[in-house]
């Protein structure tokens, strides 16, 4: 080898580090691996949709990549309809960007920096990180109990706010058992952006997830709520038990199943409203054994009416007690 060869040799190992730092400046900045700050995640619809970016935080922290659905985010804030989930981050340059996944798609964190730590979110409008909660429904009140006898918990939910984002549910929880022998269940009744009210229903003994509520860890709110157990009526406060108010139950539309297996019970739930009133396990038989959902855990979503108040969203796993009101 001539010794002009031995001297351009030595240029390029001297310049390849250089030449390869300017092509990396120069790369674009969605094809760095790793780079994007996750500042907060919604999922849902531009109409109706909830924060994610803690329920996201525990999925990173399992796996890099995952199929993303109502399942996964244990709520479907439109029904019927095709949800995607939204992921803003910010780049190294300062900039943000939105990060777009359809319902039923896979996301992939290998692109969004210290993804498996969950070290992030909490940007300006986001969700968890800093003390900063922005959940899209304001608490007005909650009451632990069944329909015949319930309790005013709305300030010991608050205690339980300001240390747990997530806790399971009972007794315990709140220092009472308003109704013996009975399946109790808490019912949040909170107000939306929209400014129409809706009840969060929670089976004794399931996990109460205060992500989706505004000013959850700050105790900010408690006030304003002018209904019963049933969602209209009289108030029922300071803790005491009292009787439901019989109302008209009216079922406006009622699905069963699993993500996109779904199934019409709207009439199966009609057909079980008696006195005003309706209680059902929520299992297969809703479908006269028919699993819509075979070897996934399914739930129902149903819009009620009670009176002539405004329309009224709930959600029940299979294998609890739906109660209205």
């Amino acid at each position: 080898m001539t010794r002009r060869h031995l001297l351009v040799l030595a240029g390029l190992a001297w310049a390849a580090p250089a030449l390869l730092r300017s092509a990396w400046a120069q790369a674009p900045e969605e094809r760095r691996q790793g780079e994007w700050v996750i500042l907060r995640a919604r999922y849902g619809t531009s109409e109706h949709s909830v924060d994610v970016t803690q329920r996201l935080r525990e999925l990173a922290r399992r796996d890099e990549r995952f199929r993303m659905g109502n399942t996964t985010f244990g709520v479907d804030p439109h029904p019927d309809r095709v949800k995607t989930l939204q992921i803003v981050a910010r780049g190294s340059n300062g900039q943000e960007r939105t990060f777009e996944y359809a319902e039923g798609s896979i996301v992939d964190g290998s692109q969004f920096a210290s993804w498996g730590s969950g070290n992030w979110g909490g940007g300006a409008g986001g969700g968890a990180g800093g003390g900063v909660d922005s959940g899209d429904y304001l608490i007005l009140q909650a009451r632990y109990g069944t329909a015949e006898r319930h309790v005013d918990v709305t300030q010991r939910l608050k205690q339980l706010a300001r240390r747990d984002r997530e806790f399971r549910m009972g007794n315990s929880s709140f220092g009472v058992d308003p109704h013996p022998n009975r399946v109790k269940t808490l019912r949040i009744f909170a107000r939306g952006l929209d400014g129409r009210t809706r009840t969060f229903e929670y089976g004794e003994g399931s996990l109460v997830d205060g992500s989706q509520f505004k000013g959850w860890a700050s105790g900010r709110w408690g006030s304003g709520w002018n209904g019963g157990w049933g969602g209209s009526g009289g108030t029922e406060g300071g803790g005491q038990i009292g009787p439901g108010r019989p109302q008209r139950l009216t079922i406006i539309n009622a699905r069963y199943g699993a993500g996109q297996r779904q199934r019409d019970v709207t009439q199966a739930l009609r057909s079980r409203i008696q006195g005003g009133r309706l209680e059902v396990l929520v299992d297969n038989g809703l479908l006269n054994g028919i699993d819509p959902a075979p070897n996934q855990p399914k739930q129902v979503r149903l819009t009620y009416r009670l009176d002539n108040g405004g329309q009224q969203s709930l959600i029940v796993a299979e294998g609890q007690l739906l109660r209205l009101p």
